[in-house]
């Protein structure tokens, strides 16, 4: 049997460990990695146009999965477009392998071309960030590198120069069993029981819910009954806990609509579930405040915490609820039940009136037809800015939806990458992208990678030539927008040109058929949807605090926008609630 390299060790260790492609742009201090991958039919090299679309996808790949998924880049610029989506991956916990390919190990440090220094560059979005400076390294560090990503949630770059990976690789290396999956984390007894006493304690219960809640659905309103508590959310907690939820509110936050606000603050505790929740004028000062994640370090970093209890949210509630006494007070939770839905009424008025005749095409419209019509196992991927609006306030989570964004880093064109992403995980799944025409543009060159591996992601455009979500941070600031039009070309003929489906759509009759003929579609397709740029939206309560370096505006512009099928969930919910 031939001797390997160490380049093909390092790909035979991805496919143990789960890999099963790796996504990234060739380049001559990577290209033997590159071969070994060619000859391993265990992995599939992806070949993109951009690195950091290599990085979405692969952060994407691993937020469907929750299994290690890898991009690579080669020495220099290549690996260093690999950041952004790392950052993205990591503020996600993905688990994510990032290869940052180097130059030749004897060139390190003497300013050869195209040297940087990934192990500098990538230290802030990694749990691990090591160089590979012989082959004797290479089997530990690798395997090292797997463990941080999958067993703390989150990015690891390991570098290596070109020279190490064509060199043999060491033949007695020892393999350590992989570490694939994370465990679960439960609280010990006695912040079980401190949290216990305080539930009882309490009149007015509140649970507010992020993405940490995935999972636990049934935990979340077997303890909602229990106390008779209100549950709201935030966006990343949107999919997780919003549907079959007779207890929703909504969600708070800078995109919030519903009740949520009010319920956090107007309880006398508040108990946040798998929440990093960024946004601390939009939480209250003078309640009390229990915080429940398996990330140590969220605990307390948004707000003061009466008790700060480290576990992840299952195996905390199923420890918990048993405990607890079952409260049969309802006012406070039908109260904030009737707010929430008085609340959708006030602004569903501005999405009815006259929209499937209003040209632009209002982008609510645009949503809801899309929600109405996407599979029930859909996957969405949402671009930042206006279209993080449209995802929270119209798309119907159901439990087997996905819906996948830069929530946390907050990156313009994601969307389209982390559709490359989504798609290879399952060619069956429907993958919508829910792209705006400054993000798709910014990437637009990875609509060639779903021509190129026939990838039947559909691209719908909420096209509304300009940068929605700056013009309001400037209305804010009391400016006059600038620098914030775009000027376009058909996007449904640039996609037919690029031997993909394309069609334009303009007026709100056509909207329907257009999409239905796009999802019938068998390979990709880009729905080029001209919006109204003067459909903007603002959260349910602002203050000064609030305002501060986000989009926010009382203008007359702006517009409520609507909340889709929310508006129906919440009159159902308040149907259950008991009559004197």
């Amino acid at each position: 049997m031939a001797k390997q390299n160490v380049s093909e060790q390092f790909v035979d260790i991805l496919v143990r460990a789960g890999v099963k492609r790796l996504y990234g742009v060739v380049g001559d201090s990577l290209n033997p990695v590159v071969d070994a991958v060619r000859r391993n039919s265990a992995v599939e090299w992806i070949q993109v146009r951009h690195e950091e679309t290599a990085a979405f996808a692969a952060g994407a790949e691993a937020q469907i999965t929750g299994s290690l998924a890898a991009c690579a880049g080669s020495c220099g610029p290549g690996n260093l477009h690999l950041i952004n989506g790392l950052y993205d991956a990591h503020r996600s916990m993905a688990p994510v392998l990032a290869l940052a390919s180097h130059i030749p190990s004897s060139e390190i440090g003497l300013g050869y071309f195209q040297e940087t220094h990934p192990e500098l560059l990538f230290q802030e979005c990694s749990h691990y960030n090591e160089m590979i400076s012989n082959p004797q390294q290479m089997p530990r560090l690798l395997q090292t590198a797997i463990q941080h990503a999958i067993g703390r949630g989150g990015v690891s770059v390991v570098s290596m120069p070109g020279d190490i990976a064509s060199q043999p690789a060491p033949e007695k290396s020892i393999e350590h069993a992989l570490v694939t999956s994370r465990p679960s984390v439960k609280p010990g007894d006695e912040e079980i029981e401190k949290l216990r006493r305080m539930i009882d304690e309490a009149k007015r219960v509140t649970l507010f819910c992020g993405s940490g809640t995935a999972g636990a659905h049934a935990e979340v309103m077997e303890l909602a009954e229990r106390v008779k508590a209100p549950v709201g959310h935030a966006l990343r907690g949107k999919e997780w806990i919003q549907y079959d939820n007779p207890y929703d509110v909504g969600m708070s936050g800078l995109l919030g609509y519903g009740a949520a606000y009010e319920a956090t603050n107007e309880c006398d505790l508040l108990i946040l579930l798998g929440t990093d929740f960024p946004y601390n004028a939009f939480l209250p000062t003078d309640v009390r405040i229990v915080q429940v994640d398996v990330r140590p370090e969220h605990l307390g970093r948004r707000s003061k915490l009466d008790l700060a209890v480290w576990g992840d949210v299952r195996e905390t509630l199923r420890a918990l609820t048993p405990r607890v006494k079952a409260k049969t007070d309802r006012k406070f939770l039908d109260r904030m039940l009737k707010k929430h839905a008085d609340a959708l009424e006030g602004v569903v008025k501005a999405y009815t009136r006259k929209v499937e005749k209003h040209v632009p095409i209002h982008p609510e419209y645009v949503a809801s037809v899309l929600d109405e019509l996407a599979d029930n196992d859909a996957v969405f991927t949402v671009d930042t800015g206006m279209c993080n609006v449209w995802a929270a306030r119209y798309l119907t989570p159901n439990g087997r939806r996905r819906v996948i964004g830069s929530f946390s880093h907050g990156s313009m064109a994601n969307a389209l990458p982390q559709a490359i992403g989504a798609q290879f995980t399952d060619r069956n799944r429907q993958v919508v992208s829910m792209s705006g025409d400054g993000g798709f543009t910014m990437l637009m060159g990875d609509f060639l990678t779903l021509v190129q591996y026939n990838l039947p992601v559909k691209v719908v455009l909420f096209n509304n030539s300009s940068l929605g979500m700056v013009e309001l941070e400037m209305l804010v600031a009391g400016l006059p927008s600038f620098g914030t039009t775009n000027k376009n070309p058909d996007f449904a003929a640039i996609a037919r040109a690029s031997g993909a489906y394309g069609v334009r759509v303009e007026k709100p009759k056509q909207l329907e058929g257009a999409l239905k003929d796009a999802f019938r579609h068998k390979g990709p397709a880009l729905v080029d949807v001209v919006t109204d740029p003067n459909a903007l939206s603002i959260p349910p309560k602002i203050s000064a605090d609030m305002v501060t370096g986000f989009a926010l505006s009382a203008s007359k512009i702006v517009l409520d926008g609507g909340v889709g099928r929310m508006l129906q969930m919440a009159r159902s919910n308040l149907r259950n609630v008991p009559r004197p």
